[in-house]
């Protein structure tokens, strides 16, 4: 890199692409996430600039994360530099041949509610910390919205105090994927966790409607939990928990957006509902703009195929078994 460009060219070129993106129409909130993140190990590894060595180690700090979540990460920082080579021509490029490899589509575990029990029970004997005080109810209340109302870690994360409504029967989901916003009721028992962890969060910290919901403290304030810094937390939920498929896999925490979907389908089966009908209602509440979105939630798991069968052994068993004599 020359000498001539100046500590701050990193900061200036990432402020002036993200403004320019959002003057296009692009909320580029995880963009922003990332870049800043690349822009503090820049400056703790004490480069003057983003240069290959440190994009390298950069890279290397990644590696315990998904081959696809590196690929997009990888894309994300390269487009951003050269939208920056228009005005700076000797500035770091990623090289294209050194994007990580894309992996098949991951089939989700899918999450039942004994374990999601065992969970909450362990959530519940976590201690608080100076910094995170409401540790026990914080990660409890992620884990019952998580499952029951199949948010994304995103829209949970962006929850605030005024997100609540009806007395904490209705969350209001805004500016979500797509750019879509919708309400999200409760059921009785996501309503009474909380308001549970209402209660203690105002003994906690002030309540403002801007305030995060989900939120733990930093220096003396409420500050909301970070993508990564929720997302291990749940991860060592499911470690302590055993939660795990038959080839032993460990969830994503979106599985638990998947397993909202397929749980639901199970419910609709056992109580007698119009699974046909419940579609379109499932779609509208998981923020889906049809039935076909929808359907990458929808897996046939055993409990799925037993409860299918036997409605059908019910309803048409006679007729098959005339139809063969």
């Amino acid at each position: 890199m020359s000498e001539a460009i100046r500590p701050s060219a990193l900061v200036h070129a990432v402020t002036q692409f993200l403004t320019h993106k959002r003057t296009l129409g692009h909320r580029y909130r995880h963009e922003a996430w990332l870049l800043q993140t690349l822009r503090r190990h820049v400056e703790q590894g004490g480069c003057r600039d983003l240069d290959a060595k440190c994009f390298g180690r950069w890279l290397t700090s990644l590696k315990d994360h998904h081959p696809n979540t590196r690929h997009k990460w990888y894309q994300i920082v390269r487009h951003f530099c050269r939208y920056r080579r228009r005005s700076e021509p000797r500035c770091f490029l990623p090289p294209d041949e050194g994007v990580p490899k894309r992996q098949p589509y991951v089939r989700p575990v899918i999450v039942n509610p004994p374990e999601i029990a065992r969970m909450l029970g362990i959530a519940s004997k976590l201690p608080g910390t100076k910094r995170s005080p409401l540790r026990a109810p914080a990660l409890r209340l992620a884990i019952v919205l998580l499952y029951t109302c199949g948010l994304r870690l995103g829209e949970l994360l962006r929850l605030t105090l005024g997100d609540v409504e009806e007395g904490g029967a209705l969350l209001r989901i805004r500016e979500s994927k797509f750019h879509k916003s919708r309400l999200v009721p409760l059921s009785l028992g996501a309503t009474r966790e909380l308001q549970a962890y209402l209660r203690q969060r105002r003994r906690a910290f002030a309540a403002y409607p801007s305030a995060p919901l989900l939120c733990n403290r930093y220096g003396g304030h409420p500050h909301p939990y970070s993508h990564f810094g929720l997302q291990f937390a749940v991860n060592r939920l499911f470690n302590a928990a055993g939660v795990q498929d038959e080839q032993g896999r460990r969830p994503r925490v979106h599985d638990l957006r998947h397993s909202f979907a397929v749980q639901a389908l199970i419910r609709w089966y056992r109580n007698g509902g119009d699974v046909q009908s419940g579609l379109p209602k499932l779609a509208l509440y998981m923020g889906h703009v049809s039935i076909k979105s929808s359907a990458h939630y929808l897996h046939w798991v055993p409990t799925l195929q037993r409860l299918a069968s036997h409605r059908f052994e019910r309803r048409f068993g006679r007729l098959v078994e005339g139809g063969v004599r």
